[in-house]
């Protein structure tokens, strides 16, 4: 319980100088609008924010022990300090490379975009390449096994690592950053297909839902009410636990299975927001003016509400896509996803789950089930950037 009282007592000093903040900044500033509105939350935010980059900074500039190794944790902290920087001076330089190379419409967007959307972007580009180049760029294959297993990340020999081997390799003996590349090529490009596959489902059931109305609303409606009474990933495993078997027998790779119970599922998200967004668009003037064109069913969807719909769509789609990578790497890590000796992220989180183990004595050791973990909460975080930025464009707001 001593961790609690110590948090609490940050806490509490943190409250404390977030008041005398707030107070002396009202009697120095003879009270001027800034520190005399400013609520108590606001103050404490900003004393809380000092306090943890203080922390984070003294944790990262702590001294090593007699070994030679960090304490526990330090390593990734590190790292993932690092990388951070470096993502983000990337995406800086990125962006002012943008604003002078391109078109004149390319160089329009990236002056209006702000960092978090061009930091979004590259990760996404990066993710991209890695995942269609990733035969070319892991130095070993998805399935190659070597006979040093257990090989200790950050390839210093005096610390049991390889050179040849930068994250190590698992317990089987198999190269952790090549299987890292190849598990973006895996769940990510299944990710994308699967979300594009529900969206093409669910937002097209939706208009036609909302256009034609009447006993297809209803009955299109309550299966969906159905589908979603069930908890998904509950939903998701049972079914793939079904399709386990019938993947045996009829010869079809279980991953086809995935990607249509997957998008079958969220769908029925997709539905109801096409539903809901098409229903307040099919009583607009225009709509009935192309009715009364004689214009088709896949003309009103894809011609008239698809692109009035598009800003929460857009929006839809990111959180759905990072809802269906989820899903996937924890169906992998449940074991009824992707299957080995295919590279999958949830499955390496698994593998290398009994690392953490390690963690007193062998912090390195500790950091390997958290490479694949962080891999999935980058492109989580970055998918969110850019769906946030197009949401704002496409609303009509203005800086």
């Amino acid at each position: 319980m001593s961790w609690a009282i110590n948090l609490i007592l940050i806490l509490m000093v943190t409250g404390a100088v977030a008041w005398g903040f707030r107070f002396v900044g009202q009697r120095v500033t003879g009270n001027k609008p800034f520190y005399r509105d400013m609520p108590f939350a606001i103050a404490f935010g900003y004393v809380f924010g000092v306090v943890v980059i203080v922390g984070a900074m003294l944790y990262y500039f702590q001294p090593i022990d007699n070994k030679g190794v960090p304490s526990s944790g330090v390593v990734f902290f590190r790292w993932a300090v690092q990388g951070f920087m470096s993502f983000a001076v990337a995406a800086y330089l990125f962006r002012l490379i943008g604003r002078h190379v391109g078109t004149e419409g390319t160089r329009k967007l990236f002056r209006t975009m702000p960092l978090t959307a061009a930091f979004g972007i590259l990760v996404i580009i990066i993710y991209a390449v890695v995942s269609i180049f990733a035969g070319a760029i892991a130095p070993f294959g998805q399935e190659e096994i070597f006979a040093n297993a257990n090989i200790v990340p950050g390839g210093n020999p005096l610390l049991g690592g390889n050179p040849e081997f930068p994250l190590g390799t698992d317990q089987i003996g198999r190269d952790i950053y090549s299987r890292l590349i190849y598990g973006a090529q895996n769940t990510v490009g299944i990710a994308f297909a699967t979300t594009c596959l529900a969206f093409f489902v669910g937002g097209s059931l939706g208009f036609l839902a909302s256009i034609v109305g009447g006993w297809l609303d209803q009955l299109l409606s309550r299966a969906v009410d159905v589908l979603m009474a069930i908890p998904a990933l509950i939903f998701a495993l049972l079914l793939m636990t079904i399709a386990s078997v019938w993947s045996n027998q009829l010869g079809i790779d279980r991953t086809m299975f995935m990607i249509l119970i997957i998008a079958m599922i969220d769908s029925t998200r997709v539905y109801r927001l096409s539903r809901a967004v098409g229903q307040n668009i099919v009583v607009m003037d225009y709509i009935e003016a192309a009715k009364l064109r004689g214009e088709g069913m896949g003309y009103l969807i894809f011609k008239e509400i698809l692109p009035n719909a598009m800003a929460p769509l857009l929006a839809e789609f990111g959180l759905r896509f990072c809802f269906v990578f989820l899903t996937i790497a924890s169906l992998s890590f449940l074991g009824v996803g992707i299957q080995p000796p295919l590279a999958d992220w949830g499955t390496m989180v698994k593998d290398l789950s009994q690392f953490i183990n390690f963690a007193a004595f062998a912090p390195n050791v500790a950091t390997a089930p958290l490479l694949a973990a962080s891999a999935i909460a980058l492109l989580t975080v970055a998918v969110n950037f850019v769906v946030d930025w197009m949401l704002h464009k496409s609303s009509g707001l203005k800086e």
